[in-house]
């Protein structure tokens, strides 16, 4: 009897088709077979998706459309952290509304910065992904450049050159984080 070491063969039968050369049902027998499934196309819509999401503007829209709502959480979170500098001489109400309008405020600027973030680096990412043929760690590096260098050049060429090591590099670091294919 075939055993590959994945299913125990029953007792009744292991002991009998072993020690029992006159056993009939034992020479009848065939291995288990493993059942292989047969390969399905993908269907029309299948590949029409992926076509679509190929694309680097819808990837781009969808990343920055992303990006806003999360900054948009980012920005609820942060701005309900803010404690108003005259605490005991405002009334509930007072700080209830001044909480109010900084949450309001941060999720705004965070859901702009965060979808400005997200356009930027996935729409270059996918470019020089196309340009390259390739999927790989530079394609993150070359992108988190110029997403770091785009936003922090308003500082001049010296924070824009040190937004693109520091973006580039928390990338680099994020996808061989989350890339588990290796």
């Amino acid at each position: 009897m075939f055993n590959d070491g994945f299913m125990p063969l029953p007792a009744s039968r292991s002991m009998a088709s072993q020690g029992d050369p006159t056993n009939s049902a034992s020479s009848n027998e065939r291995p288990l077979e493993k059942k292989i499934d047969p390969v399905t196309l993908p269907t029309f819509e299948e590949i029409r998706g992926q076509d679509i999401w190929n694309n680097c503007a819808v990837r781009s829209v969808v990343s920055g459309i992303l990006g806003g709502g999360l900054g948009v959480f980012m920005g609820l979170f942060l701005g309900a952290l803010d404690n108003p500098l005259m605490q005991e001489q405002m009334t509930a109400r007072q700080q209830f509304v001044y909480t109010a309008k900084q949450m309001g405020g941060r999720s705004l600027s965070s859901a702009k910065a965060f979808a400005i973030m997200g356009v930027i680096f996935s729409g270059v990412e996918c470019v020089v992904e196309k340009a390259r043929a390739k999927h790989d760690t530079t394609n993150t590096m070359v992108a988190g450049c110029v997403t770091g260098g785009a936003l922090s050049a308003k500082g001049g060429p010296q924070a824009a050159c040190l937004g693109c090591a520091g973006f580039a590099a928390f990338s680099v670091l994020i996808e061989k984080f989350l890339d588990r294919t290796d």
